[in-house]
């Protein structure tokens, strides 16, 4: 990414409540099948229920195509401490505070490029999706995941030389965003 623009985007991402931040290099980027085909198993009950996931998201094609019009990338990480492996509270709580931090975001990101691309999870804009009886409430909020984009978190993370994994008792959980 151009200094000056990444510069100002991990600041903003700072900003925003992120513990790490890392540039993202656009070849770095590929997107699986096999990861679309672990969406389509629906363990997250996502799938074809909202305009985030597939199949409402686009093809894999169409994902490629999509992300062939930006030149720069960010990741955005968000790690918290687990008091076990089993601690689903922590979890759900750390989860919820990615999610607050990709909503502010977007926010920000989108007021310094309105057509970036922000991949955050599966959107959660609305307590109710329109999918597929209407079209997207606020598509400008709007974010889907990694995930639905075909790419395997960890292997983004290791091309981009930023932990995933900080051991036992720790969970992160990633997003990032494209920019022109």
């Amino acid at each position: 990414m151009a200094e000056f623009i990444y510069e100002e985007m991990a600041k903003k991402a700072e900003e925003s409540g992120f513990t790490a931040v890392a540039p993202l290099a656009m070849e770095t980027i590929i997107l699986h099948p096999e990861v679309r085909d672990t969406c389509a198993k629906n363990k997250c009950q996502a799938y074809d229920t909202n305009w985030s996931c597939p199949p409402a998201c686009g093809t894999l094609e169409e994902c490629w195509e999509e992300l062939q019009q930006y030149k720069y990338g960010i990741l955005l990480q968000t790690m918290g401490e687990l008091e076990d492996a089993m601690d689903y509270e922590s979890m759900m709580e750390i989860e919820k505070r990615h999610k607050e931090h990709v909503a502010a975001f977007v926010d920000q990101a989108r007021a310094v490029q309105e057509d970036c691309l922000v991949l955050g999870g599966v959107c959660t804009a609305c307590k109710k999706c329109t999918y597929p009886d209407n079209p997207c409430r606020f598509p400008m909020k709007r974010t889907s995941s990694m995930e639905a984009y075909g790419m395997f978190v960890s292997e983004v993370c290791k091309a981009n030389d930023l932990t995933y994994y900080y051991g036992p008792n720790t969970l992160a959980y990633l997003s990032c965003a494209f920019f022109k």
